[in-house]
């Protein structure tokens, strides 16, 4: 029984983009694990590598959304399997620089194709128009997403 003091949640938009999320997220990772031996988490930092190489991990951390902790377990893990190198950062002390080796660039276009089929069965249930605006109102939760955070209710100023 819904009341005011229970959520809705197939009209509560977090939780609606958490599932399908989830949804698409899980059946990724067991496919990438099944076909290439990666998971979601190291699908998501070899293909922001492609996009961005040569980037440290404070940025791919703020693009991906991944705690530093996360973050520097996949990259270990994917440096141990020789898909990556981490290198210093010769003009910043402290900062490692991460690239794509060429098995990882490989591997890359290998998994790449896998996401193309799997985005376009996800296209199939939306028309052209439909698939810009829901790009567009995706874009738009994005950014509002960073007003909603700051939203403190405890503040009193």
């Amino acid at each position: 029984m819904m009341t005011e003091s229970t959520l809705d949640l197939g009209r509560y938009i977090p939780a609606l983009l958490t599932f399908a999320s989830n949804r698409l997220a899980h059946g990724a990772s067991e496919t990438y694990r099944k076909l290439f031996g990666i998971g979601i988490s190291e699908w998501r930092v070899i293909s922001l590598l492609a996009v961005e190489p040569g980037i440290p991990a404070t940025r791919m951390c703020q693009l991906i959304g991944f705690d530093k902790a996360l973050a520097s377990r996949v990259v270990k893990k994917l440096a141990s399997q020789g898909l990556v190198t981490v290198t210093p950062d010769g003009n910043h002390g402290v900062r490692s620089l991460i690239r794509l080796t060429a098995a990882g660039e490989e591997l890359h276009d290998k998994v790449l194709n896998v996401v193309k089929a799997r985005e376009n069965m996800l296209h199939e249930a939306f028309t052209p128009g439909e698939i810009d605006t829901l790009i567009s109102l995706l874009h738009r939760v994005y950014e509002q997403a960073e007003i909603v955070n700051a939203y403190d209710p405890g503040r009193t100023d």
